[in-house]
């Protein structure tokens, strides 16, 4: 069984921290996740940022129903401890960005 997750916070190009009940810290990247028009709106910085966690803190979404498995979000993390610069680096595909950009 995956451990709960306690807290999470956007970051900058896609990531998000996620805390575990178990004390862990792990950065996870959402830009690869982020293609076809289900998970496209996460382009909008501002939507991006209202994701949360599900009821039973097993996984997170953001209002529109999109979400990540949360085995994913364990297994495809990183920890925190790790060099944050390689967790924060990534391609960015702006195009796509400004397309969801509020005005």
């Amino acid at each position: 069984m995956l451990p709960k997750i306690t807290g999470i916070e956007p970051l900058e190009k896609y990531k998000i921290k996620i805390n575990y009940e178990t004390g862990e810290q792990k950065i996870f990247d959402v830009l690869p996740y982020m293609s076809g028009s289900w998970y496209e709106e996460l382009y909008n910085d501002h939507y991006f940022k209202t994701v949360h966690i599900t009821a039973n803190g097993g996984g997170i979404e953001w209002e529109h129903g999109q979400d990540i498995a949360p085995h994913e979000l364990y297994d495809m993390s990183i920890h925190e401890n790790a060099t944050l610069e390689i967790a924060l680096r990534g391609y960015v595909d702006n195009s796509k960005r400004e397309k969801y950009q509020r005005t």
